[in-house]
């Protein structure tokens, strides 16, 4: 005769199973909706692609090299790709926030709402920052360097990612704020913690700063960090409100 509680832990097994099985499909869900909308907005960044290009290589001031037949090819489409990136970034946010909404309190459902406004704000403001005082000031110094020594001519395929990896990694880099302060909505952490832990989060800074810097001069790499340093005492101050 088999016995009820093992039928009973059986079940329960069976139901959390079901469980997890109903969100890995509802990932594979939102996976696949987030890669519809890259796929969509790529396209359409491809449209103006030629037009991106141009303003990409406005801080450098001349025509970029190429010395592979493909080499113009493959820059054209890692344009496009980032482009659309950058597009869908409302709807990536949103579909992160929708995947994680159903784990929520009620009372901690509302803070998701305004979850993407707010981010895409952050993100816009992150390429500002980064487009027009980043970029120019590391492209001047490149250029400049020991001029009597070394003659400028960048090949497109260096030049290129460095540029749109700096603009999409500090892009990223100012939602900082927005995920703290999530994170301390659902008691992750506090204001408490992030101030005691201030020399890991300088190492780790340091460390995002020097992956994040095309160059490896203090100065530039200065630049990245004083912002960095800001975001993290600005997301202290949203961990308090939180």
């Amino acid at each position: 005769m088999t016995n009820p509680s093992s039928l009973d832990e059986r079940a329960e097994r069976l139901a959390a199973q079901m469980t997890l099985l109903e969100h890995l499909e509802e990932l594979r869900d939102r996976l696949v909706k987030a890669a519809i909308a890259v796929g969509i907005t790529t396209a359409i960044a491809a449209i103006f692609t030629p037009q991106i290009l141009e303003l990409l290589i406005n801080p450098y001031g001349k025509q970029l090299q190429i010395i592979s037949p493909t080499e113009g090819i493959s820059v054209y489409f890692r344009v496009a790709l980032t482009g659309g990136l950058i597009l869908a970034m409302p709807v990536l946010v949103y579909q992160f926030l929708m995947f994680i909404l159903p784990g929520l309190e009620e009372s901690e459902k509302r803070y998701v709402f305004w979850g993407v406004p707010a981010a895409t704000l952050l993100f816009l403001i992150g390429v500002a920052f980064a487009w027009f005082i980043l970029v120019p000031t590391a492209i001047d110094f490149l250029s400049s360097f020991l001029p009597e020594i070394f003659s400028t001519e960048w090949r497109s395929n260096e030049y290129i990612p460095f540029v749109t990896s700096l603009v999409f990694w500090i892009g990223l880099a100012f939602e900082t704020p927005l995920i703290i302060f999530i994170m301390s909505k659902l008691n992750l952490v506090t204001p408490q913690f992030l101030i005691k832990q201030w020399r890991f989060a300088v190492v780790i800074i340091a460390i995002a700063a020097a992956m994040i810097t095309p160059t490896p001069d203090p100065f530039n790499m200065a630049l990245v960090m004083l912002p960095l340093f800001g975001l993290y005492a600005f997301s202290i101050l949203l961990s308090y409100l939180a």
